[in-house]
């Protein structure tokens, strides 16, 4: 079941549910030097994707997963609309565009208008240009193809943006370490969005496993931190859209007694505004997004919160809720928290390279009670901790004042490998990196249990990093 078959067979009414060093910083010159960013901590971030293609899930020029043919639904007016919802009350606010193959090759005057418009907005906000292969690419393609499109679509954007313009980041969905691999050393791009965090039975595939915050990949496993300098890769890994912890703990989107269920609830707008309408959906997305810029900026010292939408969606769901939806969100998140930088995923990357030389002092940690919509119960306490040896998320039902159990242990420091290479004919849907317990709860290992239950390493293991925990 892909997202948008489980929306229109489930969405519901509202009524129904209850100190860095300093960094110089290029982009600065498009910010007033009141807003100058000197580096992660203290700050928050929103970085946001806009996609453009021709069909759902095309991950090469003539390798189209689904049938639906969107080209005329991209209109220069629709782009225009997103962008100036974006804009409205966040003037300085800089995005990614993410185009496709096949949208940065269209000769029709369409797509023509809509890159020429990019290009403007580059040009006056600062936005980045990108190449965005439809999500899936390391499913279905083998690695060497993956990197030859990357390096054809990096030189069609130099050629019509102009100036010997580059990206900063690759917005790729999920990549092989491979491909990340390539990026750095050939292309010498450090920051790709490479991990779609907690995705498992969605859209047919997943790859769960990985941190949900910034990390250098291993060589073996994209999903995996790198472990030493010979298994590093300078290549930031960035994860595409913030979850709802407590929505993200299941297996892929269910309808279930009219409240239905979806891993994927956060900050989408499928999965917020359209699947749940204005209201209900703003309250989740500002529910998920307090988890990071409130509780989670005094854990971790910055706050981030990334998405990417769909320029389809303006005429799939209607301009005029997309655009309310987009103009509502960054409103009250400038209201809410209006020291918030939308800053481009490029931008963001070099920031975190800037202060995190290797793995080995970030430490990430995110505390999460449900909002108490849909499947974010809010008898739920939910605790993630994570870092390059590990991540390890506890939970208990606060309401009844349970111990803690653990739901997920997914050690690094174990060997990692990745799928075989695939082709269109015979994709490669499961890249996770799952070993001593998962969340998802897919086996029957990941039965959750106290951390006393666990081995004595990983006791031991849990203990070096985070002792009080084992007095829980």
């Amino acid at each position: 079941m892909d997202r948008r078959d489980f929306i229109k067979t489930s969405a519901i009414s509202g009524a129904s549910l209850l100190a860095a060093p300093r960094v110089i910083n290029p982009f600065n010159a498009f910010l007033p030097k009141s807003q100058a960013l000197t580096g992660l901590n203290g700050n928050r971030f929103v970085t946001l994707c806009i996609m453009i293609r021709t069909t759902p899930w095309e991950v090469s020029r003539d390798v189209k997963l689904h049938p639906r043919d969107e080209s005329t639904w991209h209109t220069l007016d629709g782009v225009r609309a997103m962008r100036e919802a974006f804009a409205k009350h966040n003037p300085d606010g800089r995005l990614t565009w993410g185009f496709t193959l096949n949208a940065l090759e269209d000769k029709r005057k369409n797509y023509q208008e809509i890159r020429d418009y990019v290009v403007q907005c580059q040009q006056k906000y600062g936005d980045e240009v990108s190449y965005f292969p439809g999500y899936f690419p390391a499913m279905y393609l083998p690695r060497e193809r993956v990197n030859r499109e990357m390096t054809e679509a990096i030189e069609i954007i130099t050629h019509f943006v102009g100036n010997n313009y580059r990206p900063k980041a690759i917005m790729g969905g999920f990549l092989s370490a491979d491909t990340l691999q390539y990026l750095a050393e050939k292309e010498k791009i450090h920051t790709a969005h490479a991990v779609i965090w907690s995705q498992f039975a969605i859209d047919g595939g997943g790859a769960d496993g990985s941190p949900s915050y910034p990390f250098y990949p291993s060589k073996q496993h994209f999903c995996k931190p790198a472990q030493n300098a010979s298994d590093f890769i300078d290549c930031v890994n960035l994860d595409g859209w913030t979850m709802d912890f407590i929505c993200a703990r299941k297996a892929g989107a269910m309808d279930h007694n009219l409240t239905g269920y979806n891993s994927r609830r956060g900050v989408g707008p499928i999965e917020t505004y359209v699947g749940w309408g204005l209201d209900l959906g703003h309250k989740e997305v500002m529910h998920t997004q307090s988890l990071h810029f409130d509780r989670g900026i005094e854990l971790n010292g910055f706050g981030w919160v990334t998405n990417i939408w769909e320029a389809q969606m303006v005429h799939e769901f209607g301009k005029d809720l997309i655009c309310n939806a987009l103009e509502m969100w960054v409103e009250d998140t400038k209201k809410r928290w209006p020291d918030t930088h939308f800053i481009t995923f490029g931008e963001y990357g070099e920031l975190w390279r800037a202060q995190y030389k290797n793995n080995e002092h970030w430490n990430y940690r995110f505390e999460e009670r449900g909002s108490g919509f849909g499947d974010s119960y809010n008898n739920i306490e939910l605790k993630w901790f994570m870092n390059k040896e590990f991540r390890l998320a506890i939970l208990r039902d606060w309401h009844m004042g349970t111990p803690y159990q653990v739901i997920d242990f997914t050690r690094y420091d174990l060997p990692a490998k990745e799928p075989r290479d695939p082709d269109p004919l015979h994709p490669v849907k499961n890249w996770s990196l799952i070993n001593e317990i998962n969340q998802k709860s897919i086996r029957p290992q990941d039965k959750p249990k106290p951390i006393k239950e666990l081995s004595k390493h990983d006791q031991d293991l849990i203990a070096s990093h985070y002792p009080d925990l084992m007095k829980l």
